[in-house]
């Protein structure tokens, strides 16, 4: 039988949580277009300089991603958490799923100027991981401030 000490103290440590959607246009220039309200809004919910300009690439290259590998509609989720006196950045892009069939050649796409995003992402991110619900795909990364 283990012995519980009850020492009356309560987990003060507060959870804030704040979020931005962006949609992002099947359009040439959208991604540029979205990184920058994105870097708007990290700056406003003053994201730690040691995680910036990694968040920035991290969002290029997930909406990336979705213009070159899936179906519109995409959107950019941000969430800044600050819990326990950790900052978390979470950057999440849902598209409606892959455009081509698995293993369908990647006609005019040059390999030489794709398919490191995912590894990027990696890289970067403290955590990443993919989720399929119904509808669509959504890729994910979290960057932790130190």
């Amino acid at each position: 039988m283990a012995l519980q000490l009850n020492t009356g103290l309560r987990d003060t440590r507060l959870r804030e949580a704040v979020e931005y959607v962006f949609p992002l246009p099947p359009v040439a220039g959208a991604v540029s277009a979205v990184r920058r309200r994105a870097g708007t809004v990290l700056t406003d919910w003053s994201v730690c300089p040691g995680i910036f300009e990694d968040a920035l690439l991290v969002v290029s290259e997930l909406l990336t991603n979705a213009i070159v590998h899936a179906l519109p509609p995409a959107e950019l989720r941000l969430s800044w958490i600050r819990e326990a006196g950790l900052d978390t950045l979470r950057v999440e892009v849902t598209d409606a799923g892959p455009a081509r069939a698995a293993g369908q050649d990647l006609e005019g796409i040059d390999p030489d100027e794709h398919g490191r995003g995912e590894e990027i992402v990696k890289a970067l991110a403290t955590r990443y991981g993919i989720r399929f619900h119904p509808g669509g795909v959504t890729r994910w990364a979290d960057l932790v401030a130190e």
